[in-house]
């Protein structure tokens, strides 16, 4: 995290009763705001404070950006659906393939 905060990324921190609850680690581009990080403790998931938390960064922060972007992991199902559930969109597909893992691609 240091290393990103000391290069291009901007950090908020999130807290309820002076208590932190999630941060938003992200770095502006050209044509949208990259978001890296976004984590809410588990005991405040499901609660509305994820979506006030993005809400907050849209309307406050990052309203000169048409667009926000972000990666979520295939296999993350809670992380795609609260994504979806306030308004993200697909985007891309990133693939990987790992050496050694299928013949047909190997001398």
């Amino acid at each position: 995290m240091s290393r990103w905060l000391a290069g291009d990324y901007t950090a908020a921190i999130f807290s309820l009763n002076r208590e932190p609850i999630g941060y938003a680690l992200w770095k502006p581009k050209s044509d949208h705001v990259h978001l890296r990080q976004y984590y809410v403790e588990s005991a405040f998931r499901r609660k509305g404070y994820g979506e006030a938390g993005i809400k907050l960064l849209i309307n406050n922060v990052w309203g000169e950006f048409a667009r926000v972007r972000l990666e979520v992991l295939v296999g993350n199902d809670a992380g795609l659906k609260f994504w979806k559930s306030i308004g993200f969109e697909d985007y891309s597909v990133t693939m990987e393939f790992q050496m050694g893992d299928d013949p047909r691609l190997e001398k």
